[in-house]
């Protein structure tokens, strides 16, 4: 049986998340599938989805990244307690 995890969100994700929503309603169906993914898998142990441990993160500041198209999501797990530190959007320029 996988265990569950407990999803929480910082009150920076909570900020972020709203005024990112305002212009990309969009979000809102990546938001499902991240407390979907992140409550089954937030270690990735399966190898499905895209979700990267980063290194020299410190806890507190996201220490994983899952990647959903364009959004990326920054959490840290404690336990069974997995805890939302950041969300954003990469932009179409980056590399240009």
């Amino acid at each position: 049986m996988i265990p569950s995890f407990s999803i929480r969100a910082t009150p920076a994700f909570e900020r972020s998340t709203l005024k990112l929503l305002k212009h990309h309603p969009e979000l809102r169906s990546r938001l499902g599938q991240v407390r979907e993914i992140l409550s089954s898998d937030p270690h990735n142990r399966t190898f499905t989805h895209p979700i990267k441990k980063l290194t020299g993160a410190a806890p507190g500041e996201g220490q994983y990244r899952l990647r959903l198209g364009r959004w990326r999501f920054r959490y840290d797990v404690h336990g069974n307690e997995v805890v939302l530190q950041y969300c954003g959007l990469r932009r179409e320029d980056t590399y240009r």
